[in-house]
């Protein structure tokens, strides 16, 4: 399986994200602005969104591809529904319901088998979750002095609407599918429509 080893702060500097996004609570102290003096065609625009998707959701192009034609064949705006799929990998649940400071940290305690969907062990990351699923940590992964040490330090992050998350019982439960007004940074998907409609 193919890795991303991007440093991450320089990479969110370049594509315009907070390291908040990422689960990184850090501030780079160089010029945010240094990368918005060269001018940039549109297909660089259209390239450097797709790349940002990419890059928060840890994504290769071939998987990414794949979800963006899943997309098209749903009903609906392609870019509403590229969000939706990625929202709603288990990898990316587990990070937004607090078990993972990272979504790379969340992808590999899913690939290690620390999280069930309905009481099933699940050790794919860009498994789907649906609605009604009940995403929880592993009984015998709660005891381990790293989720009690993940679940202090996210105490106070913000969980999105679509998730009733139970930080308890190391568990949640998708209310609804995710949409792109529940997503913490800004994205214009018709840019990657119209990359990949080229």
């Amino acid at each position: 399986m193919a890795v991303n080893k991007d440093p991450i702060l320089k990479r969110c500097r370049y594509l315009g994200i907070s390291p908040m996004v990422m689960g990184i609570n850090k501030q780079s102290n160089r010029n945010p602005n240094a990368n918005n003096r060269k001018k940039v065609s549109e297909y660089g625009t259209q390239l450097k969104e797709k790349q940002k998707l990419k890059f928060i959701y840890g994504m290769m192009e071939k998987p990414f591809r794949h979800y963006f034609e899943l997309a098209e064949k749903m009903e609906g705006k392609a870019g509403d529904n590229l969000i939706t799929l990625l929202e709603s990998r288990l990898d990316n649940v587990a990070f937004r319901m607090g078990m993972a400071l990272t979504r790379r940290e969340a992808r590999q305690l899913v690939t290690h088998g620390h999280f069930t969907i309905n009481g099933k062990r699940v050790d794919i990351p860009s498994y789907r979750v649906s609605v009604g699923d009940v995403i929880a940590v592993d009984e015998k992964s709660r005891t381990s002095a790293k989720f009690k040490d993940v679940a202090e330090q996210t105490k106070g992050r913000i969980t999105p609407t679509w998730l009733d998350v139970n930080r308890d019982a190391f568990s949640a439960t998708v209310n609804r599918l995710p949409n792109p007004s529940d997503i913490d940074y800004e994205t214009e998907t018709h840019l990657i429509v119209e990359l990949y409609s080229k």
